[in-house]
């Protein structure tokens, strides 16, 4: 791993973005989602996807200078056209829209179809928390998961995150995928040449396998197999319930966009995935004072941290607790491995784009 200043990163992603043809406005927006993600420790999601982001614009199927669409709304309601343009830009302004209506009417929902896949889905949820406001944020996605009982992959990992604010606490953040991991965690075994464990993938036959590339290769040519549903295979540790839950994402994006759902997303190769996105935000002044909802979640928290810990356990975390306390120690510099770090000067070479950060490198 490498030790990189985030300033001088975040300068050089800009400027990739910006020579495939982005705004200055929307180069920002989507740099600062995927730092995010490196801030808050989670690398799967971070600047590791820009190769993923450089391959698509190149390939057609993400549209650098799109712009989001409003195609209905109500004054609650956003149903926006994503214009194949990328996840980020358009969930971020959308999410402020919906922030701007919750404010007003106490509650207030989007839907987004025809995006791209719009990196760490709490970044959208979080930024109703600067609000005083509880964000929802889901997605559905490549299908990678499949259903229980099922061979092969027809889901997406279709992850749901849950800010809600507090007072002294911190807030309570969940970020979660409906599968046992996301696919960028085999991304990451795979750049480590780690075996992943029996419970997060299948083989083409349905089996338990440890190989990240295989599964990866399976998934990319639909051969069978895929990502397990959160709570592994069968019915035993009730895998179903994960199962269901990215059901429930898949309606309310894809079902409610009127868009793609299961295998229809990334259904065409060479053209744009339409990927959809659900987004919400909920003000708890709306049913009482705010101060005191704060001093109620500040308790509840309390309360579950105050559990004695289990014999070799050190403390209980709170939901987005252990991805906060990274945030605190990533102010100025976030870790890189070094295939993500090889992969980004890579690219700065082959768009003419100084890959600055290489000095503040530490051993």
């Amino acid at each position: 791993m490498a030790r990189v200043k985030i300033e001088p990163l975040r300068t050089f992603t800009i400027e990739v973005f910006t020579k495939l043809g982005m705004s200055e406005e929307n180069a920002v927006i989507t740099t600062d989602v995927l730092l995010a993600s490196d801030r808050r420790g989670i690398a799967s999601h971070g600047v590791a996807r820009l190769k993923r982001y450089v391959d698509g614009i190149r390939a057609g199927i993400m549209k650098p200078d799109a712009e989001p669409e409003i195609l209905k709304e109500t004054a609650t309601t956003l149903l926006v056209d994503g214009q194949a343009g990328m996840g980020q830009v358009v969930s971020v302004k959308t999410m402020r829209r919906v922030i701007e209506k919750a404010r007003v009417s106490g509650m207030a929902a989007a839907v987004i179809r025809n995006s791209n896949h719009y990196g760490i889905a709490g970044y959208c949820a979080m930024t109703a928390l600067e609000h005083d406001l509880i964000g929802f944020s889901a997605t559905n996605s490549a299908p990678l998961v499949v259903p229980t009982f099922g061979k092969d992959a027809v889901l997406g990992t279709n992850p749901i995150s849950v800010a809600v604010p507090a007072g002294k606490e911190r807030p309570f953040v969940l970020d979660m995928a409906t599968s046992t991991v996301p696919r960028g965690k085999l991304e990451v075994y795979k750049r480590l040449g780690k075996r992943l464990p029996p419970t997060w993938a299948t083989d083409k036959d349905g089996n338990p396998t440890g190989n990240p590339g295989q599964v990866l290769k399976n998934l990319l040519d639909r051969a069978g197999g895929g990502l397990l549903p959160l709570g592994g295979a069968g019915e035993e540790d009730r895998g179903y319930k994960g199962f269901d839950l990215a059901a429930v994402v898949e309606v309310l994006s894809g079902g409610l966009g009127l868009a793609s759902m299961g295998r229809e997303v990334y259904g065409c190769k060479g053209r744009p995935p339409d990927v959809s996105h659900f987004l919400a935000a909920l003000d708890p002044g709306a049913f009482g004072d705010i101060s005191d909802f704060k001093k109620r979640m500040d308790s509840f928290i309390r309360m579950v941290k105050d559990v004695p810990p289990a014999e070799g356990a050190e403390r209980i975390w709170i939901a987005g607790e252990k991805e906060a306390e990274a945030e605190d120690r990533n102010k100025t510099e976030v870790d890189i491995d070094e295939p993500t770090y090889d992969k980004l000067i890579e690219i700065g070479e082959g768009l003419g784009v100084e890959a600055a950060f290489q000095g503040s490198v530490k051993s």
